[in-house]
């Protein structure tokens, strides 16, 4: 199965983790353009915390290909997504904006939907249970 993996750039180690343990069970697995480029070595983990921190993303949004449409892309090509919801600003199971939308385009196109834990108690997880993902309660292997 084709699977791109959606979470906050946050968890891109986990990301990568997750990437290689699908890998092993058979799955082609699409990470997003700055993961990568962190998996390659031209970007750090640890700089592009720090940048961010200090002064948003903007700078690796204008930086090579629009990071939403790259995403999207990868989405459209998969056979599902799995999003990584970690805790995150003290909220158990998170999931953000960019995550969110990445959701609605798998939704929309008709993309299985894998929660890798439950499903976030925020203010829009009506939304999030309307598109009704299959939560994994941290099993890769029930992926199918």
């Amino acid at each position: 199965m084709k699977i791109a993996i959606v979470a906050s750039i946050q968890f891109s180690p986990e990301m990568l983790k997750t990437k290689k343990e699908l890998e092993s069970l058979g799955h082609r697995v699409f990470v997003p353009y700055s993961t990568e480029k962190m998996a390659t070595g031209v970007l750090r983990f640890e700089d592009y915390m720090k940048e961010k921190e200090l002064h948003g993303d903007l700078k690796f949004r204008n930086e090579g290909p629009d990071l939403i449409k790259d995403h999207y892309e990868k989405i459209i090509v998969s056979d599902s997504i799995l999003v990584l919801n970690y805790s995150k600003k003290g909220i158990n199971n998170y999931v953000g904006g960019n995550t969110l939308m990445e959701m609605g385009f798998a939704y929309v196109n008709d993309k299985k939907i894998f929660l890798l834990n439950d499903v976030p108690d925020m203010p829009y997880t009506d939304e999030i249970k309307a598109m009704r993902p299959i939560v994994l309660n941290g099993k890769l292997s029930a992926i199918t």
